[in-house]
Parts: structure tokens; sequence; C-alpha cells
């Protein structure tokens, strides 16, 4: 998949083997346009950049308020976890969730560096291959709250090739 962002493209490897629910429900958002002008509305430096609320993160809707960006999801069912023994490295894409391990839905993240914390506890289901110089380039957000960003980045765009 091809993820465009303002700074370029970002080739993106999806891993059907090990998570086919939850790449499936990633290309069926991305293709359909969903994930379209998305804000990263999460971003922690030396950690992650989070992404994917397509009901309240797209900065091109009348309804985006960027206060509500993360909460919410796509008007699909969550997903059971995939949970697999793929490492949270750099340039890891990951299913974010709430408490409840069945709760990923649209939400995804980006590791700016390993994260073994997280290894088994989050469903991963692609990689950066091409193009992490761009991720590392998406706007911080406050360390003094939670990564929330203020004039977040989006995404431009998320197509299969």
């Amino acid at each position: 998949m091809i993820l465009k962002l303002k700074d370029g493209d970002v080739k993106i490897e999806l891993f059907e083997d090990v998570a086919p629910n939850h790449v499936k429900r990633v290309k069926e958002l991305a293709n359909s346009g969903k994930y379209d002008n998305v804000v990263f509305h999460r971003v922690i430096d030396g950690f992650m950049a989070q992404t994917g609320d397509v009901k309240f993160g797209n900065s091109g809707t009348k309804d985006f308020d960027l206060r509500r960006a993360g909460t919410g999801g796509s008007d699909l069912s969550d997903l059971k976890q995939e949970f697999n023994s793929l490492p949270h490295d750099r340039g890891t894409l990951s299913m974010a969730r709430s408490s409840d391990p069945d709760s990923a839905n649209s939400q995804f993240f980006i590791c700016f560096k390993p994260a073994p914390f997280l290894d088994r506890q989050y469903t991963v289901f692609g990689k950066v291959i091409e193009g992490m110089e761009y991720v590392d380039k998406i706007k911080r957000g406050d360390d003094n709250n939670n990564g929330s960003v203020t004039e977040p980045d989006k995404i431009i765009s998320f197509k299969s090739l």
C-alpha cells in the first residue's frame, strides 16, 4: 500500500498471513477513501504516530473537531485480536485499541523506534518498507498531554498499489 504524507510517499507491506482480518479492514477503509484527510492525533517522540480515527479525525469534513479525534473508529464492528509474534520494531504498523483486546477498529500507529513492551498485546499488521524518513517528519504532539497534537499532520491518501 502507499501512504501519502505531506513530505512524501510511504510504501507499506501488509501481513495477511498473521493478521488477515486486520489487513482486510485496513484495505477496505483505505481503498474506500476513509483514511484520506485523517489526522495523526497522537504522536509521541521516540515512540509512535497514531492515526485512523475515520469517524472524528477527518480534517476534510465539516464535523471535524480535533478535541474528539482519537475517540472514534468506523461504522464497522470491532475486530477480534490477532496478536502474533512479529515485534514492534521501527516502522511497524499495529492496530490501536482500548483496554479490551478485541476493540481494534480503524485506528493504527506506526512505531518510530522498537517498542517490545507492546509485543503480543497489539496486532501487528504491516511494516514500512520505503519512506520511513517521511514518517519521521510527522509533527510531534505535546509530551505533557499524552502526545496530543495541535494543528496535526494528516494522511493525504492511503491506497493499495
